[in-house]
């Protein structure tokens, strides 16, 4: 990958408030401040907006913390994102899933082993949606079984929202966070 096209700020570009945000996410995730907030921090306004709604679905939606993090993590390795991977993998691991579990869910493939049927769903429903921006009648009629209303929704918006965050760093060459020293 090459150089970050839009660098990540410090103190000065993004602000005091943006600036200790990364920073104290940074200590929690044991990385250096996250170049995710550091970018887009670079635009204040548009910053807090997207770090609400993004808040909102993770870590603070209604889907298990897990099942957003196996969603994000199909998202990612579809769209090739390095930076989401690399973060995400470690959140993943965080969130109780085993080495095996994120390399299903980084595999492009109906082997879903050792997943359960919710989690498996979700991951189809990832890989429809990046395939198509859609998903299947069957399958959403099949995500009413496990999923309710308010969940489907929140599952199609992570979807879409990763898949716009996973483009939006790759374009602007966005680099994988180092860990803490």
């Amino acid at each position: 990958m090459s150089e970050p096209r839009v660098t990540p700020g410090g103190w000065r570009e993004t602000g005091p408030v943006v600036a200790a945000f990364a920073a104290v996410a940074g200590r929690v995730t044991g990385t250096e401040p996250p170049a995710v907030f550091r970018t887009l921090g670079r635009h204040r306004r548009l910053f807090w907006g997207w770090l609400h709604f993004a808040g909102r679905l993770m870590p603070g939606g209604r889907l298990a913390r897990r099942e957003a993090e196996l969603v994000i993590l199909r998202v990612a390795s579809l769209l090739g994102s390095d930076y989401e991977l690399t973060q995400h993998r470690r959140l993943g691991r965080r969130a109780g899933l085993s080495a095996d579990e994120v390399a299903v869910a980084e595999r492009a493939t109906d082997d879903a082993g050792g997943l359960s049927d919710r989690e498996a769903l979700a991951l189809r429903v990832a890989d429809e949606m990046v395939a198509d921006q859609d998903i299947s009648d069957a399958l959403w009629a099949e995500l009413g079984r496990f999923f309710d209303e308010k969940e489907r929704i929140e599952l199609v918006l992570l979807v879409g929202h990763y898949a716009m965050l996973a483009t939006v760093l790759k374009a602007f060459r966005v680099q994988p966070d180092q860990p803490r020293r």
